[in-house]
């Protein structure tokens, strides 16, 4: 196991605690949202209680952060933890987590969405035959998104060192995953998830292998999945980014001329002209007619075009379908599987999806929209945070309440929302590690900021006065772009003039 990953054995490390790195911790400043502050440092007290240590005889290599509701890891829960952790990596590497998915890969390329944490079993089950049943290898894959997450990590670390190190692990899984998708295949070994045979040739999942366990999609031989179709142009665009980081350029073309090809597959068969909106297929390219939040998707791997993107957000703001009192549901509430109290995934409000979703909506240019969705999908996570002290798996899309069903104390990836959404989207910090540089999406007429945000070897303090000023205290110089207009920040103190908030 485990062959293509550097990293054998485990090293035993210490954990920080949270009272240990608070202090040190990026603080949003936002005078007028109190509540949204006491959320973001409840997300971060309980991502320190859910740091693990394998346990003795573990062939886990890492520690890492925990989803905590379960003796497993889990694949996706990881990827998108990281997109919040990556804010604290400087006390605690949370990328690292994913050593223990890269340890455990087969020599097929094959890693499994799940493993026990005390011997790195693979987990996988079946609704007809149970835990460990043979049939439940087909939902042992989880969405492509590991080479996203090391991405991410990227943009705020600015370290590259990993990147050599993960390659070949991506490599040998994106190969695995080309292979051919029988479900029905006797060797699970050989069940890629890549629909060979079929005219569109898209990528397929099952409910419970993609983790949105009872999401109407179809699951006949041969489907094609926009989500894991997209996820897969993601992992080739990633992958280029990695490539063209290590110095390899034609690696990197070949792997950008391959998301291009799959992206206009999925323009070919899954986007519905009439409907403006982009739809799972069966085998013989027929379109499954059900708006899910997966259709987004497209938005975030820039598949969509200009006119597309536009015509999803016109679905994502209307409240027949996704502007719900709690934004986005799983499934459109004009769906008759629509459930008012989330029904799992039958309109409950989940953080992987909202994240993926208003990131899509930012890289297709809706900044102001993605800020918005961002403010109404905090306001309701915060109304149920005074109501019950923390935050949960999911919510109700109709209501402030969690999701039925819900497990409280999810962090997990419910930090996506309240530190890395309102870092990025409400208080609007882009931050560029590897080349010292932060973008500043400026966009509140009221003071705010950010004190100790760290990227790569920069830690700065960065406050608007909500009139006009902006202070910034930097350890190091770094390029600094308040909306349009450029400014070279000295180490020490510096005072910005003039800077305007503009009108949306």
């Amino acid at each position: 196991m485990g062959m293509y990953f550097h990293k054998k054995t485990y090293v035993e490390q210490p954990l920080p605690s949270f009272d240990e790195a608070r202090p040190l911790l990026p603080e949003p400043v936002l005078p007028s949202k109190p509540e949204w502050g006491a959320m973001y440092w409840k997300c971060w007290q309980l991502a320190f209680a859910h740091l693990r240590q394998p346990p003795q005889g573990s062939p886990l290599v890492s520690n890492w952060l925990d989803e905590a509701f379960s003796p497993n890891i889990f694949q996706w829960d990881t990827c998108f933890m990281m997109m919040f952790a990556r804010y604290g990596h400087y006390q605690f590497p949370a990328i690292q987590s994913l050593d223990n998915f890269y340890c455990l890969q087969r020599p097929s390329g094959f890693i499994c969405r799940e493993y026990r944490e005390a011997d790195g079993v693979p987990v996988h089950y079946d609704f007809d035959g149970g835990l460990f049943s043979p049939k439940g290898w087909k939902n042992a894959v989880n969405p492509p998104i590991l080479s996203w997450a090391e991405c991410e990590s990227y943009k705020v670390t600015g370290d590259k060192s990993r990147f050599a190190e993960i390659l070949p692990v991506l490599e040998k899984y994106v190969a695995w995953l080309n292979r051919d998708g029988d479900p029905g295949a006797a060797d699970w070994e050989t069940n890629g998830r890549r629909s060979h045979g079929t005219p569109h040739g898209l990528y397929w999942n099952t409910s419970l292998g993609s983790g949105l366990d009872n999401t109407p999609k179809p699951t006949d031989p041969g489907c094609g999945w926009v989500d894991m179709s997209c996820q897969m142009v993601m992992q080739y665009d990633n992958l280029a980014t990695i490539y063209q980081e290590l110095g390899s350029p034609d690696k990197a073309r070949a792997a950008r001329d391959e998301a291009r090809a799959i992206s206009e597959r999925i323009n070919r068969w899954c986007w519905d002209e009439t409907d403006g909106f982009y739809y799972d297929v069966s085998a013989d390219g027929t379109k499954f007619r059900k708006k899910t939040s997966c259709g987004f998707w497209p938005l975030l791997a820039g598949v969509a075009s200009k006119t597309q993107a536009a015509r999803m957000v016109a679905h994502l703001k209307d409240p027949r379908e996704f502007w719900r009192p709690m934004v986005f549901p799983a499934l459109a509430a004009d769906e008759k599987e629509y459930q008012a109290d989330g029904g799992y995934w039958l309109g409950g409000v989940w953080a992987p999806t909202n994240y993926a979703i208003i990131k899509g909506l930012e890289r297709a240019g809706f900044e102001p929209f993605a800020a918005e969705a961002s403010e109404r999908y905090l306001h309701g996570m915060a109304a149920v945070f005074q109501q019950t002290g923390t935050v949960w798996e999911n919510y109700a899309p109709e209501s402030m309440a969690p999701g039925n069903p819900s497990k409280k104390d999810f962090v997990g990836w419910s930090g996506c929302g309240p530190i890395a959404l309102l870092i990025e989207n409400v208080l609007g910090f882009r931050p560029d590690g590897a080349r010292q540089a932060l973008h500043w999406n400026l966009r509140l007429a009221e003071p705010h900021g950010i004190r100790r945000l760290r990227f790569g070897a920069v830690t700065a303090d960065l406050l608007y006065d909500g009139k006009s000023a902006v202070t910034v205290h930097s350890n190091a110089p770094f390029d600094l772009t308040i909306n349009a207009r450029h400014i070279a920040i000295r180490e020490g103190d510096n005072a910005i003039e003039d800077v305007a908030v503009p009108q949306e």
